[in-house]
């Protein structure tokens, strides 16, 4: 990495510059003060100078001069070599009165300089003095600050540079690595979210294709079995006022959940994956319908041991399917249960219907287990 021109560098330079052409323009005025000052340049300057006071040598050439020019007839051969004596003296006076004006002008001029290159170094050394606290790492309790030298060295000041910008370089590499690891670990997150979406739908489909092959099955059974198929008793927690008593029962074998088969009425998917998964985890046979027509159909082909409903579904809807369930006789013993958003608004047209038990949502999923256990003891009713 490359030492960095600061501003404090770019103004040392233009200074630098500044004073080659001061030092140049000095000289050549150094030059044109020795030169010999001709008779038109004394006028000119005596008519740029004539409202400031002037020596009294340029005074009395012009006033020598001036009394020749008037009165030519008078002079005399001694009187033009005093005038010329006199005139050699002025311009002798003039000339060292310009040098003394210059030496003093640039005297001037170097002490101003100078004066203004002794304020830009204290500038730039306060500027790099700030640079280097506030750059500078908090010194620790224990340790006693040194006291800070009078003059800061400018090659500790451009290393104090370089180790800023690498420190600074360090610190954006670190970013991005930092931003890169983010982002694979955010693409890897994405992955493994995939991976388990994929794996639930592969889950579902095997179910759904667990749950036809158990129903082709139960199907291939019921057609190859000629005597009628035993009834199972059912009890209902809500006794239906006007639904008839049920005929005398007999005992019959316990049953074990892999013999029993539950059907899961919902228009929700979601529902009944959810419920599927449930009874398929406790080893029970279940079927979906994805309303009550389906339900009513399913119904005729294979008889469930017991009928799981929503109440509001298109094309028929909780109630109508269990009115149809208790209207036909080979149904009518099947136990209903009845999932509802709003037990108590339900609750009457559940008793009316028949309903076997009424639960809310979201239901718990031990009570229904136990109601489902429960229907594994049941009697059968007298054939």
């Amino acid at each position: 990495m490359g030492v960095r021109a600061t501003m404090n560098d770019y103004l040392l330079w233009g200074a630098g510059a500044a004073l080659v052409v001061l030092l140049l323009v000095l000289q050549l005025l150094r030059r044109r003060a020795r030169r010999p000052v001709s008779r038109p340049e004394r006028i000119e300057r005596g008519a740029a100078r004539a409202a400031a006071p002037t020596s009294r040598s340029a005074s009395v050439l012009d006033t020598v001069s001036d009394v020749h020019e008037l009165n030519p007839a008078r002079s005399t051969f001694g009187d033009d070599a005093r005038l010329r004596a006199e005139r050699e003296a002025a311009e002798q006076a003039a000339r060292a009165e310009a040098d003394r004006e210059a030496a003093e002008w640039e005297a001037r001029l170097v002490a101003q300089q100078l004066a203004d290159e002794e304020r830009e170094r204290e500038r730039i050394a306060a500027e790099r003095a700030a640079v280097e606290v506030v750059a500078a790492p908090l010194p620790l309790e224990s340790v006693v600050p040194e006291p800070a030298a009078p003059e800061i060295d400018e090659q500790a000041a451009l290393e104090a540079l370089a180790r800023e910008a690498a420190e600074w370089e360090a610190q954006l590499a670190a970013q991005q690595l930092a931003e890169i690891e983010a982002k694979a670990e955010a693409e890897r997150a994405a992955q493994e979210l995939a991976q388990q979406l994929a794996a639930q739908q592969a889950a579902l489909i095997e179910s759904d294709r667990q749950a036809q092959e158990d129903a082709a099955r139960q199907q291939a059974l019921n057609a190859a079995d000629a005597s009628p198929a035993e009834p199972i008793a059912f009890e209902l927690t809500f006794e239906p006022e006007l639904a008839p008593p049920p005929p005398p029962t007999a005992p019959v074998a316990a049953r074990t959940p892999e013999q029993c088969l539950v059907m899961i009425a919902d228009d929700s998917k979601v529902v009944r994956i959810k419920t599927s998964r449930l009874l398929s985890k406790h080893l029970y046979r279940v079927s979906l319908a994805e309303d009550g027509l389906d339900a009513a159909r399913q119904i005729e082909i294979d008889l469930p041991d017991v009928l799981i409903t929503d109440v509001e579904m298109p094309g028929m809807d909780g109630f109508e399917l269990t009115r149809q369930v208790r209207s036909n006789p080979r149904t009518a013993h099947i136990p209903i249960v009845m999932i509802t958003a709003d037990d108590e608004k339900h609750r009457a047209g559940a008793l009316e219907a028949g309903v076997s038990v009424l639960l809310s949502k979201p239901y718990p999923e031990d009570q229904l287990l136990s109601y489902l256990q429960s229907t594994l003891t049941r009697a059968a009713p007298a054939p």
